[in-house]
């Protein structure tokens, strides 16, 4: 590879890290083909982004990055792959089922919307971070139920002042 070809590689990789707020670092290594061609698949499905890179180009992306990777590029040592989602957690959710038939692949480090997960150890916590549509419907969930309690108590007095009267007061 010329510099040339590897400047272009730090340049699209540190484009990649700059747009992305979810960054899983992975090894992979280990996994026959077929593994790797299902765990390829099942990114896509999941709308998840998976390269295999080399660590001293990442590691020269993530310095020329305007985000704090924190512990994150001392990880890079052995084989490496980039995961890139939408979700926070989805990456996390998909190595976890992956793990059910095989050891691999293994958690190196995450960034999620920055904070910082070093290590295999952090995959569960990852995979209970709720995305941000999770979080608004549980918020607007919770702003609702006192206006339901309301209409429905409104509701259970047949309309009549009395029966409204009442049920406001046991409230």
């Amino acid at each position: 590879m010329t510099r040339e070809e590897k400047a272009t590689v730090i340049e699209d990789l540190t484009a990649q890290l700059a747009d992305n707020t979810t960054i899983y670092l992975a090894d992979i290594s280990g996994l026959d083909a077929v593994a790797t061609s299902a765990l390829r698949r099942a990114c896509f499905k999941a709308n998840i982004k998976l390269a295999v890179v080399k660590n001293t180009l990442l590691a020269k992306a993530m310095e020329a990055s305007e985000k704090e990777f924190g512990e994150l590029p001392e990880t890079l040592k052995g084989n490496t792959s980039l995961m890139f989602s939408d979700t926070g957690n989805a990456p996390a959710k998909l190595i976890k089922s992956f793990r059910k038939k095989s050891e691999k692949p293994l958690l190196k480090g995450a960034f999620v919307e920055e904070a910082i997960y070093v290590g295999d150890e952090n995959l569960d916590t990852l995979v209970s971070i709720k995305s941000k549509e999770e979080m608004i419907g549980e918020i607007i969930g919770l702003l609702q139920s006192p206006a339901k309690n309301v209409i429905s108590g409104l509701k259970s007095g047949g309309g009549k002042l009395a029966g409204i009267l009442k049920t406001l007061s046991e409230k």
